[in-house]
This record gives structure tokens, sequence and C-alpha cells, in this order.
């Protein structure tokens, strides 16, 4: 790719990747919420539509031995870490294959062996975790580096502001990635927080905090880079704003008639069609190269969501299983 372009210093298969990735996402959510729609999923769904680049482009500096947490629309950030679309898809639909043998559903998705630490439905409850994790890698002695997710309403959870003053103390490797969509289910951040850019609280624990924009990919890429090599290298944490859109309500089904935004408009910012517009101008790619890459992630999500749909339902007698540790196991 030319130089001066918006491709930063990622290479043209790096942002194909990326672009592989988000657009996963965003056929998988769409799926769900068909299937949602349909009465084939129970409980409730949080779309990520619109947030794709923030799990991307983080996660992509992440190995298994590197930990996430994650929130109650958690979705993007399990394929973004790597989790196995078909048990993801089981475990959504609440089925006995799922990633949690279907007792987690969509806001408690979880894979150890991958570093997803867990979606979590309680706001803010995956910052503690997350920051616990830094502190276990850290004491270990590995490299391993944490990573929270969480939305601007739990920016303004207690449990934050406790865990930033400690990770700053003792230097723990971990990224604080806010996704700052605007609102809290329904309660708007310019209501409910007394700053316009929730990074400047990075300073009052002597963090950095930085700002980027969900549009592109190419830019979260490289915020979430430098604050993970910050981490890794015994630097220190980071507070990573990402303003972002909600394409949808809260919640599948959510009308959203309190907000005063003209979706249409927001989805004008769509990460997708940035980083789709950014592999063509490369001119290393066609849109026929694109469009086969759409065509089998097409096929991927549908293999998954037709697998995971046929699984059986988890056995009622088992629902005391996996409630308490095996005796012996904990000393």
């Amino acid at each position: 790719m030319p130089s001066d372009d918006r491709s930063g210093n990622l290479a043209p298969g790096e942002l194909l990747g990326l672009y592989r990735t988000m657009l996963t996402i965003r056929r998988f959510e769409e799926r769900v919420t068909r299937e949602f729609r349909r009465g084939k999923i129970p409980g409730f769904v949080h779309s990520y539509a619109g947030s794709e680049a923030i799990a991307v482009g983080v996660c992509a500096h992440l190995d298994d031995a590197d930990m996430i947490t994650s929130t109650h629309r958690g979705h993007g950030h399990c394929i973004a870490k790597g989790c196995d679309l078909r048990a993801m898809f089981a475990e959504v639909a609440g089925r006995v294959d799922g990633l949690c043998r279907g007792r987690g559903g969509s806001m408690h998705v979880a894979d150890f062996s991958k570093g997803m630490l867990g979606a979590n439905a309680i706001v803010g409850g995956g910052i503690g975790i997350a920051t616990g994790a830094a502190l276990a890698a850290q004491c270990s002695g590995s490299r391993a580096v944490a990573v929270a997710f969480f939305g601007d309403g739990a920016a303004n959870q207690g449990v934050l502001h406790e865990s930033m003053n400690l990770a700053s103390i003792w230097r723990l490797p971990i990224v604080y990635v806010c996704e700052n969509n605007g609102w809290a289910e329904s309660t708007p951040a310019s209501y409910a927080s007394s700053i316009v850019r929730l990074a400047d609280r990075a300073a009052g624990y002597a963090m950095e905090g930085v700002t980027v924009d969900a549009a592109s990919v190419v830019d979260v890429h490289r915020a979430a880079g430098a604050a993970i090599e910050r981490a890794r290298a015994g630097s220190g944490p980071t507070f990573l704003e990402v303003t972002t859109r909600r394409f949808e309500g809260h919640f599948v089904g959510d009308p959203a008639k309190y907000r005063n935004e003209d979706v249409a408009e927001l989805r004008i910012s769509d990460p997708i069609a940035d980083a789709r517009s950014l592999l063509l101008s490369s001119g290393l790619f066609t849109d026929g190269d694109l469009q086969a890459l759409e065509s089998a992630v097409d096929v991927s999500i549908d293999q998954a969501a037709d697998w995971a749909l046929e699984s059986e339902w988890p056995d009622p007698e088992s629902v005391e299983r996996d409630v308490y540790a095996p005796t012996g196991v904990v000393q």
C-alpha cells in the first residue's frame, strides 16, 4: 500500500485479516439476530454491530496466553479472541455443545483456553477480574497482558477507579478499553459523565489516556498496539477510550425511542466499509476478491449456526453440575 494512505503501518495481508474478522463478527450478529427473532435463542441478545473495529483492533495484538474480560455485548470480543464459531453459536443458543455447555448463554460466554475469561452481565463486572488476571501474570513472571473491555456506563463504576488506581501503583500489564457508544442502555453519556473525553480520567491515576475513533480499525490497531506493548514492557496500564456507534438498540427488540440520533447517519461511519475501501484503494485486491472472501465468511457463519441449532439442549437433570468444584480439587 502507498505510505501516504490511511493504512498506517499495516501490511495489506494484515488489513485483509482484520477485515475478515470484523465481517465475521457482523455476519455472526446478523444471524444471531435473525434466530433470536425467530424464537430460536433464549434470553436477551445485545448486538456488537458498529463496534467491530474495537475488538478486532485490540485482539489482533493478543495471543491465547493473554486474557480479556468482556461485557453483556461480548460476541465480538469472543470472535476476535479466537473462540470457535460453532461452539460459540451453540452457547448463545443455550445448547449442550456450547463453550459453557449451554449454561452461560449470550451474556456469559467464556473460553479459558483462548484467554477469554468471560462476558459479564454485571456492568463493569469484568474490570476487577481482568485486573486480577494482570496481577497474576505479573506475579508469575509471564509476558501476558490483560484487557478489560467495558462501556461508558461502566466508566462510572467504582470498581474501575479502584482497579485503575491499583494497576497504576503496581504497574500491572493491563489495558482498560472503554467502548464509548454514548449510551449506557438509555442514559446518554452527556448526562451521566462529568467530562466529555473519558480518557482524561487516566491522568488522575498517572496513567496514559488515549482516545481514538472506532470508525477506523487502523487507528484502533495502532493505539492498542502501543498500549499493549507498553504493558508487556512493564511500563504499566493504559486507559484506551474508543468512541463508537451503536447501530442497534440496547438489545435486539429495543425500539430505542429515547435516541435522538439518525441511525442511518451513524452507519456512514461503518468500520467494515472503511476497511473495505482501504483494501480496494491499495490496488492489491479487486472487488471480486473481496466478494469471494465475503461469501466464504457467510458460509462459515451459516455452517456454525446450522450446526449449533441442531445441537441438543442440556439435560435438565444436569442443572447442579459444575456449580461446585469436585471434592478434593480445592484445597
